[in-house]
């Protein structure tokens, strides 16, 4: 049993099965849409949390948040639910796939058989879309494929239940009702809103504007502190998170450039459009500083490619973006 669903992919993994399953039930809309009005775009970084004994740096809201607020803000009734037993999760992905629903579910990166081996790593919060079961196989959507791939019973139940940081616990999700008129204009605003709140002022110093200054000073540390060893290796895996993690490189900066690009026609809002342009340039100052940091860690640095410049480019993108979300929270109010 097989359902018609079309496969996309996209830059995020979480939009992407999100669209793909809205698209489904008849509600169109784009990646960077989806992910503006899911108030996506996020920063966090959290010394004391460690993963593979790496601090945890996020460009991006906890996993399913985006999914969650995207159906909430739209008024889109959703299923979501975790589980304690791996047998009664599958038996609902498959009660689900009976009643011909395609259901999205958080697994594990390290054990997806179909992944190339570089993107195999320990990384609990990808998503996928499960959408047929055939002859001991389910058949997948992973927006980061090309084409659709398949996983047997046993395989997919090991992704489901991975273990470590942010385990899934055979998370799954759908939409249930989706509503007979979508308020698009007032789904945009609510969207930019609860963004410029998370970026600006939540009054911790590891989120948001404060959360990138946060880092900026430690990174100017990190080889005397650390080690030169370790020093890369933190530098390394923050560049990972920011560039290869599903963002679409520059911690989804470009993806909310695209969104605020639309958000302009939606609201008929120039200003909204050269915030986008600035956005972009944001984007291409966090693509910089990736170029150095990757060039210290292979040791192909020039004499002004340092740590401290690392910082100093952190630094200004704080400042840009306490500019940016600043002018966003006045031109949608």
């Amino acid at each position: 049993m097989t359902i018609e669903l079309k496969h996309s992919q996209t830059a995020h993994c979480e939009n992407g099965a999100a669209i793909n399953l809205l698209r489904y039930h008849g509600l169109d809309i784009s990646e960077p849409m989806a992910f503006g009005i899911g108030s996506g775009l996020f920063f966090t970084y959290l010394p004391f949390i460690k993963m593979i004994n790496i601090p945890v740096t996020s460009f991006r809201p906890l996993p399913g948040m985006i999914f969650k607020r995207l159906a909430n803000t739209l008024g889109v009734e959703i299923f979501r639910k975790k589980f304690r037993d791996p047998q009664e999760s599958m038996k609902a992905l498959d009660h689900a796939l009976d009643q011909g629903i395609p259901v999205g579910l958080q697994v594990g990166a390290f054990h997806l058989t179909y992944f190339p081996r570089p993107y195999r790593f320990h990384f609990n919060v990808h998503n996928i879309v499960v959408y047929g079961r055939e002859n001991g196989h389910y058949r997948i959507s992973d927006s980061v494929m090309e084409e659709p791939v398949s996983l047997t019973c046993e395989e997919l139940m090991r992704v489901r239940w991975s273990r470590g940081a942010f385990e899934p616990r055979g998370r799954m999700y759908f939409p249930v009702k989706i509503p007979d008129r979508i308020d698009l204009p007032s789904a945009v605003i609510k969207g930019i809103r609860r963004n410029c709140r998370e970026m600006l002022t939540i009054p911790f110093p590891f989120f948001g504007v404060k959360g990138i200054r946060y880092v900026s000073r430690k990174i100017r540390k990190w080889p005397k502190k650390l080690g030169e060893k370790k020093a890369d290796l933190y530098l390394g895996n923050f560049i990972r998170m920011q560039e290869e993690i599903g963002t679409g490189g520059a911690g989804f900066r470009f993806v909310y450039a695209a969104f605020l690009q639309e958000a302009s026609d939606v609201l008929d809002k120039p200003r909204l459009m050269e915030l986008s342009h600035e956005m972009t340039e944001d984007g291409d100052r966090w693509r910089a500083m990736a170029t150095i940091a990757g060039r210290i860690i292979k040791k192909r640095n020039s004499g002004h490619e340092t740590y401290e410049a690392v910082s100093a480019i952190l630094w200004e993108i704080a400042d840009r973006e306490q500019h940016i979300f600043s002018e966003l929270k006045k031109a949608v109010s």
